[in-house]
């Protein structure tokens, strides 16, 4: 059994302690919007009523819990801020939702299909209060006031660069041109900003040194940058089988992801399929995909890739993690990054 491996037997269960501690009820709150905010976790149906279904993957916490422990404390410190990270991560995703008007997530209708917009915005923003809440609910006395207090403002500063980030996507959708340097700083706000966050928040609660809390919080950025465009590979030449989506989703859905821009910019016969054609069928699809290899798009985001995930290393080298933890981190980058689904 790999570090990686062992680490998430112990710390998952944890986590998902720690969220369900945070999102219990109080006794005199109103029933349903607590049900709303425990069905966008995975843990129940729409009527209350307990299952075992998919939930998300808690990488972001788990990060958070192995670069304190990495950092020379003990993981506990870190779980009232790996709570807030996973909060935070999945308020945005209420309220990406109902902007991006998507009926399903893993594998099931998407919160504001069931209860309309306003009650799901309504419990993104419950979502947030309770991710603030969480670093103080779950902290022990004796807890360094000033030490919580980065937390906390480290979590909220990270809600501007993801409202940031989520601004840019909704606005790239009505624009005709979008370059490569753009999307890049649009996902360095949606993915970027959340990872270095989930790194970085862990070193702070093990009280490293600013020097170290650099290091994890770029290596977590790069490694959101190399995750975002891997996904982007992913969804224009992954193996249907394996991924679990349509094959080319995104050149269906005429998603502006990277490959997609990079080629746009290379290709004047691409330019003119997306100018001709406002709706792809399968041979539409064929034709773009066809163009993108023509200009090697999969080959250059792979680059990309390579590069980011190049920073990611130096950045965790530099920290000098404590061999365990910091051998589990090096695992969960190379599972994130050749993963084919």
């Amino acid at each position: 059994m790999g570090y990686l491996e062992t680490y998430f037997d112990r710390l998952l269960p944890i986590i998902e302690a720690d969220l369900r501690s945070v999102l219990t009820p109080p006794e005199e709150a109103p029933a349903l919007p607590y049900r709303m905010l425990h069905y966008h976790m995975g843990w129940v149906d729409a009527h209350g009523n307990p299952i075992e279904g998919k939930r998300g993957k808690r990488l972001r916490p788990a990060i958070t819990l192995l670069a304190c422990e990495a950092s020379g404390s003990h993981y506990d410190a870190a779980r009232p801020a790996g709570a807030a990270v996973e909060l935070i991560h999945n308020f945005s995703l209420l309220h990406d939702d109902v902007q991006d008007q998507s009926q399903t997530r893993h594998g099931r209708a998407t919160t504001w299909t069931i209860w309309g917009a306003n009650q799901a915005i309504n419990t993104g923003d419950m979502m947030y209060a309770l991710a603030n809440l969480a670093i103080r609910r779950l902290s022990g006395q004796g807890t360094d006031p000033a030490l919580l207090a980065r937390q906390v403002f480290l979590v909220n500063d990270t809600c501007l660069e993801l409202t940031r980030g989520q601004h840019l996507d909704m606005a790239f959708e009505t624009r005709d041109e979008v370059s490569v340097e753009e999307y890049l700083d649009m996902i360095s706000g949606k993915t970027g900003a959340l990872t270095a966050t989930s790194a970085q928040i862990g070193a702070i609660a093990a009280g490293a040194s600013a020097e170290v809390c650099e290091h994890y919080r770029q290596f977590g950025f790069n490694l959101g940058m190399a995750f975002q465009i891997q996904d982007d590979i992913l969804d224009i030449w992954g193996d249907e089988q394996q991924t679990g989506k349509q094959a080319a989703i995104d050149i269906y859905q005429r998603k502006k992801s990277l490959p997609v821009l990079y080629g746009l910019a290379q290709s004047e016969s691409l330019r003119a399929l997306y100018r001709d054609y406002p709706v792809f069928a399968a041979a539409e699809v064929s034709q773009v995909i066809m163009r993108l290899d023509e200009v090697d798009a999969r080959g250059y985001a792979r680059e990309l890739v390579q590069r980011y995930t190049s920073q990611t290393l130096e950045h965790l080298r530099a920290a000098k993690p404590a061999e365990e933890a910091g051998q589990a981190l090096l695992e969960l980058v190379g599972m994130l990054l050749n993963r084919q689904k």
